[in-house]
């Protein structure tokens, strides 16, 4: 199944695609299936229903195929998109996730690492990337992103994939300018290894995602929740990204160093994964043979619109609104 938040007339709706070019109501999916009173009013809400609400929803998708008059319908050219999930309590990015980092990892953690986007962060299908004078260089990032479907604490990755509800795809937008802007080199205190109460220095580099990551619009997401039956072997797809028409990126999930096993474990040694938190996998960065690569897209210079695809989740596409320092007017 493929899930959908959207807006239409200016209320929040969710759906489920009947269709290529056709979404059924939620409320009306769940009426269908002669549970109306249990009809969730959000993605998030289905999610947090379990299978269940699965179970209802898809005897409402077959209600709705068989007679389309009893269904509440919309067309997807007739709905502003909204990120899958509105409103999820993390976003948990790794980081340098791609074996076409190998040669440039100086150094580096033997394990996955990870930084988080708060759903501030989030754009739907269509809504617009704002760049800022301020923020300098821009540029995309590719990624698949995991949806969780159940509470995950502590889970072994042979149990993983039971914890998935589905996929989406994100575009993890980020700022090399504020990166640097907001990168501090100072000297750590450590304690001395040879003296209880002593003190050394050690030569220290850190930089925090606040901004380069997490400013509005940084995290384009959609434009569908692909429900994880529909993604068996989710190690084994394709991933394109344009500026316009141009291909810049071509790789494949295939490549990334951290599985979905062995990252939902190790997240959750650390922290609860709650339903409708999102794992995006890290970034498809091997350039396209003519493309050059996803870091010389300066959106903040070049605007146009992004589209990435991945084989199975559909292709998101957003344009690039920059603006104008202090006016706040498209440039």
């Amino acid at each position: 199944m493929r899930l959908v938040s959207f807006e239409h007339k200016g209320a929040d709706r969710a759906g489920v695609a009947l269709d290529a070019d056709t979404i059924l109501d939620l409320s009306s999916a769940f009426a269908l299936a002669g549970a109306g009173e249990q009809a969730p009013r959000s993605v998030q809400e289905l999610i947090e229903g379990g299978g269940e609400a699965l179970t209802l929803l898809r005897q409402g998708l077959t209600a709705a195929r068989a007679d389309r008059s009893r269904a509440r319908l919309y067309l997807t050219t007739d709905i502003h998109w909204r990120a899958p999930v509105r409103r999820p309590s993390k976003i948990c990015c790794l980081a340098l996730n791609n074996s076409a980092n190998a040669d440039r990892i100086l150094s580096g953690p033997k394990h996955p690492a990870m930084f988080i986007k708060p759903a501030s962060a989030l754009a739907g299908h269509g809504e617009a990337i704002v760049c800022k004078p301020q923020y300098g260089r821009t540029h995309p990032e590719p990624e698949l992103a995991v949806v969780i479907g159940r509470r995950a604490k502590d889970v072994a990755a042979a149990d993983a994939y039971a914890y998935v509800f589905g996929y989406t795809i994100h575009n993890d937008i980020t700022s090399p300018t504020m990166r640097t802007e907001d990168t501090f080199h100072y000297r750590a205190i450590h304690p001395a290894p040879d003296q209880p109460d002593g003190m050394t220095y050690v030569d220290t580099w850190v930089s925090y995602p606040g901004r380069y990551k997490c400013a509005d619009t940084f995290a384009c997401m959609g434009p569908w929740l692909v429900s994880a039956d529909e993604v068996p072997r989710p190690h084994e797809l394709a991933v394109r990204c344009r500026h316009g028409e141009r291909l810049i990126t071509e790789d494949n999930t295939a490549n990334l160093f951290y599985k979905v096993p062995e990252v939902i474990e190790f997240l959750t040694a650390y922290m609860t994964l709650l339903p409708g938190d999102i794992v995006s996998m890290g970034t498809a960065l091997a350039p396209h043979a003519r493309g050059g690569a996803i870091q010389n897209v300066d959106l903040n210079v070049l605007g146009g619109s992004v589209s990435v695809e991945i084989e199975g989740l559909g292709c998101l596409i957003n344009p690039v609104r920059r603006l104008q320092g202090g006016a706040g007017q498209p440039a």
